[in-house]
């Protein structure tokens, strides 16, 4: 079969990955999904198929690297943290090793990132030339992205993707989020004035692809939706599309009684700006809140 693009995946099996990898499909590109289990039996899909880490780099026309343990996995302890970062860095670091012993390179690197870089920022406004966090993430984020850059010195085109939180159904942050709610337990966090800049999966996808196939697209770009909300806009649409009350604040101390230092992640405020992304062109399908809770939760 002839394909557009061939296309490396690496974390290409996660919640994100799952989405992405059908979405490359359907645009008529080859995916390769690295996976430490190659042959283990999986459902058939056009065009996709499984690699050991790390493949020959010269058969691949872009990669993807979503690689990176789940943050909210478990509670923060000093060797989970390592393992956050190694994950992410250090598997980045390899990547861009294996690009630079290949003579014949893709012409793309797509690299996630996380809008996590920017720390928490309050109300401020943030576009890709906003200035950084100096939290765990933030730096875990910012030596991330260096690792990822030194393609570029490859003749290899980067695209930094900060990452807001990824809203889609069978996975990720809303999953977590929908037992209370569907109690009618759900409510606000603190004030709920705290900034959410969040992504609907398939724009993510879509967005991703554009990275891929637009020249124009270098450097950081935030992938979040134009629709950033404060978390009590959030929790009130979440509310109406469960037809649920929204009526019970969380304070900010309990969460962190129950989930440790990553409550930080949940509590902070990013009102992130897809400045890069709405630049190159590209559409939101899912611009605002309630479309995409609605598409989500249907």
């Amino acid at each position: 079969m002839q394909f557009d693009k061939r296309i490396l995946v690496t974390g290409g099996t996660g919640f994100v990955g799952t989405k992405l990898r059908s979405v490359l499909s359907t645009h008529g590109h080859g995916v390769s999904i690295v996976t430490r289990t190659p042959q283990a039996p999986r459902a058939g899909m056009t065009g996709v198929d499984y690699v050991p880490w790390l493949p020959d780099l010269s058969k691949y026309d872009a990669i993807v690297n979503l690689a990176g343990a789940n943050i909210f996995e478990k509670r923060w302890s000093a060797s989970f943290k390592q393992e956050i970062r190694s994950s992410r860095v250090e598997g980045t670091k390899k990547l861009v090793d294996a690009l630079a012993a290949t003579n014949k390179r893709p012409a793309v690197l797509v690299s996630a990132s996380a809008i996590g870089i920017y720390g928490d920022q309050g109300d401020r406004p943030l576009d890709e030339a906003a200035k950084f966090g100096d939290d765990f993430l933030a730096e875990v984020c910012q030596a991330w992205e260096r690792e990822a850059q030194r393609a570029e010195s490859l003749g290899v085109r980067v695209v930094l993707l900060r990452v807001g939180v990824v809203l889609g159904s069978g996975g990720g942050a809303l999953a977590a989020m929908l037992t209370p709610f569907k109690l009618g337990l759900g409510g606000p966090i603190g004030s709920g004035n705290a900034w959410f800049s969040w992504i609907h999966i398939h724009d993510l996808a879509e967005l991703i692809h554009a990275a891929i196939v637009t020249p124009a697209a270098r450097g950081p770009i935030n992938a979040v939706a134009p629709g950033a909300c404060t978390n009590k806009v959030y929790t009130k649409a979440l509310g109406r599309t469960l037809k649920r009350p929204t009526i019970f604040p969380l304070p900010p101390f309990a969460l962190k009684l129950m989930l440790g230092e990553v409550a930080g992640v949940i509590t902070g405020s990013q009102h992130c700006k897809p400045v890069a992304a709405e630049k190159l062109g590209f559409k939101f399908k899912y611009p605002d809140i309630d479309s995409a809770l609605g598409q989500v939760l249907a």
